[in-house]
């Protein structure tokens, strides 16, 4: 194995992965970033533009001694905001079995960072559809508890023991995608009750 499954883990209740190429050498699966705060991000910077272009124009023009001086912050958010979304847009996830290599391949891309792991077929022993629990970023009522729910992960079962997180859905989805890896790796799918 080549690089750290850890790298690999979520803290998202889903992932959602999607199959975009499948044919008999390669079954290719990709994922992308949030993209519902990414546009929401960039749509709210866009808006703000109208008002943070004539801020800046003013404080360039008169410095911060005018009266837009005291608007400076208007221009700052609108640049976190941007780089916000360029961050999320950014973010990608990718998935290849590649039958002819007899390798899986895990990618995940960000704006700054692209990290990969390779597993050979020989390392790995099964393909197991289990059960995560998944903590909450929520609180209730200023409650500082950790709450957790389960929430089904597809894996692979490497033979050093560590669990590879493939994606987390639900049941019905990750069961047939776990069909489709396990067909093409031949190794068993074995359905757990609890998570790894």
């Amino acid at each position: 194995m080549e690089g750290n499954p850890e790298e690999f883990e979520a803290l998202g209740s889903r992932l959602g992965f999607r199959i975009v190429e499948e044919t008999p050498e390669i079954l290719r699966l990709v994922w992308h970033g949030t993209r519902f705060p990414a546009f929401l991000c960039l749509g709210i910077a866009f808006l703000l533009l109208f008002i943070s272009v004539p801020i800046a124009q003013a404080i360039n023009i008169r410095g911060f001694v005018g009266p837009a001086g005291s608007l400076w912050y208007f221009p700052l958010m609108n640049l976190i905001l941007f780089c916000i979304a360029i961050y999320l847009l950014s973010q990608k996830r990718m998935i290849v079995i590649d039958s002819s290599s007899k390798k899986v391949t895990l990618t995940r891309r960000s704006f700054h960072k692209t990290t990969r792991l390779g597993i050979n077929y020989v390392e790995i022993e099964k393909v197991g559809l289990g059960v995560d629990q998944v903590y909450s970023g929520f609180t209730v009522a200023g409650s500082s508890a950790a709450q957790s729910f389960p929430v089904p992960a597809l894996r692979l079962v490497v033979s050093s023991g560590e669990p590879v997180l493939l994606d987390r859905g639900s049941f019905r989805k990750l069961q047939d995608l776990g069909q489709r890896v396990s067909e093409r790796l031949r190794k068993p799918l074995r359905i757990e009750t609890t998570g790894g």
